[in-house]
């Protein structure tokens, strides 16, 4: 028997723990946030991940309540940041503060924004300028901050799941491209369905208040995280993720379409983000491994906010669902 032999074997009690974890985890989120599971599903896929969601649905459709919930239910410590025209970078991350102690020498100290937490909801983002919105970038991605030339880091784990009201446009600011490509997955929050909105009519609207359980410790989310990188992935789901992502870049002559419809494509983070985000489905399902089908079912979720139209496809009607979906169905 070989090594990898042994140690697939050796890891299958532990997906299989860890999966039931997750399993129960989002059926609490369930029995809270009605009509949704789709959402709830991706966005548990970005957290085991160890990524960043950006959620864009109208008002109303429980993305704040989503958050809070899902806090609750991972046992993450939480935050909530409203982000507005006038708010400033040191709002988030925090500031330095002159200290005036009687007897002693005046000193810096550094009061931490509300960053430092596990679970970050910045709601309606794209409501705060460039620059303010920047100040996430570098915690984002490298999990720390620098304030006056000193390193601070955040919260282990660290998750910012941002919410965007593609309705309102006044007052609003489109978020930078390389904001955007710091998120693991875009997920779109739709209406419920009338079977769930009439439960939720039942549930919200009546004297009782639904409470959710932690399933999980932060400790066990990092644990269940490290586990989704052991997971196995076949060269097969490796060569659909890459054929998949080079074919949604323009120039390289992979898809005329392509070539004609997109102003630009993903880059190597998407399949990055591909990787992982299979595993972490396959996991949430209860399998072993991720599968093809499961790189087309993720496919608009990681490509739609990596990609843009070109002026020709906006001026024909075209949407980037539909392009991606013709992507996705030529890996059949």
């Amino acid at each position: 028997m070989t090594s990898a032999t042994e140690a697939s074997e050796t890891i299958v009690p532990e997906l299989e723990a860890a999966s039931e974890r997750i399993q129960n985890a989002h059926k609490a989120a369930a029995t809270v946030i009605f009509g949704q599971d789709e959402v709830i599903e991706r966005t548990l896929i970005t957290i085991l991940s160890g990524g960043h969601a950006l959620l864009i649905g109208v008002p109303g459709l429980a993305k704040t309540l989503l958050v809070e919930t899902l806090g609750s239910v991972l046992g993450l410590d939480a935050k909530r940041i409203q982000f507005t025209p006038d708010l400033m970078p040191s709002d988030i991350i925090g500031a330095e503060v002159l200290e005036d102690t009687p007897g002693e020498r005046r000193s810096f100290r550094f009061i931490k924004g509300p960053i430092f937490t596990q679970l970050l909801m910045a709601d309606e983002i794209n409501r705060a300028s460039p620059k303010t919105q920047s100040a996430l970038l570098q915690a984002m991605q490298e999990h720390h901050v620098t304030v006056a030339g000193q390193r601070h880091d955040v919260s282990t784990p660290f998750h910012v799941l941002a919410t965007q009201n593609p309705l309102e446009q006044e007052g609003t600011y489109p978020l930078p491209e390389a904001q955007l490509d710091r998120f693991l997955l875009q997920v779109d929050v739709s209406y419920p369905d009338l079977a769930s909105e009439r439960q939720m009519l039942r549930a919200t609207t009546g004297t009782m208040t639904s409470k959710v359980t932690a399933a999980l410790t932060a400790d066990d989310l990092i644990a269940t995280q490290q586990l989704v990188r052991k997971m196995p992935i076949s060269d097969k789901v490796l060569d659909a993720i890459l054929t998949l992502v080079r074919s949604a870049r323009p120039g390289t002559g992979a898809s005329e379409d392509t070539d004609r419809l997109v102003a630009w494509g993903p880059g190597p983070r998407a399949s990055q983000a591909f990787a992982l985000a299979v595993r972490a489905k396959a996991l949430i399902d209860g399998r072993l491994a991720p599968s093809v089908e499961d790189v087309m079912t993720l496919a608009e979720p990681v490509l739609k906010h990596r990609m843009a139209l070109s002026f020709s496809a906006r001026a024909e009607g075209h949407d980037l669902s539909e392009i991606i979906q013709n992507l996705a169905s030529a890996l059949e």
